[in-house]
């Protein structure tokens, strides 16, 4: 069996007069962050979460920036990838330009977290604890212990 490799197509071989997002999974139109306060508080880390627990959302932080990270391709993306009102695109979509595109995954981010899971153990481990630990032999009761739930439904 012969498999073709596919080599993607690099910023700087683009072919002139030709538009790098012909090339591109259109990344730029299947998310958007939107900046938000830094969480310093309990119910602060706990809204957070909260917006987690609402389908594909995520967190990141960039220069000491925190966004919050909405995964939803745009409702006029075709599916080859290109922009289905590109003449009447929102202001924001004629502004962005490919210079700055996430076209080569080289995105860093400083933080990332990608579930409210994590967003919980972070929460914990920055934040004083609401209760003084306890130093036990003896097993914790069920009661005093609080874990996140999840749900695989």
């Amino acid at each position: 069996m012969i498999s073709a490799v596919v080599t993607k197509m690099r910023k700087e071989d683009l072919p002139a007069g030709e538009v790098l997002c012909q090339y591109c999974s259109a990344k730029c139109c299947r998310y958007f962050a939107l900046p938000i306060d830094k969480p310093e508080s309990r119910d602060e880390f706990e809204n957070i979460r909260w917006f987690m627990l609402h389908g594909r959302v995520g967190l990141f932080v960039d220069d000491n920036v925190w966004y919050l990270m909405v995964f939803a391709d745009c409702r006029h993306l075709r599916p080859d990838n290109m922009c289905g009102i590109y003449e009447t695109r929102p202001t924001i979509c004629r502004s962005y330009s490919t210079d700055n595109c996430e076209y080569d995954d080289d995105g860093i981010y400083d933080q990332y977290f990608e579930t409210p899971e994590q967003m919980w153990e972070f929460m914990h481990a920055m934040l004083p604890a609401e209760k003084p630990r306890k130093f036990s032999t003896v097993p914790a009761a069920a009661r005093d212990i609080s874990l996140p739930v999840v749900s695989h439904a």
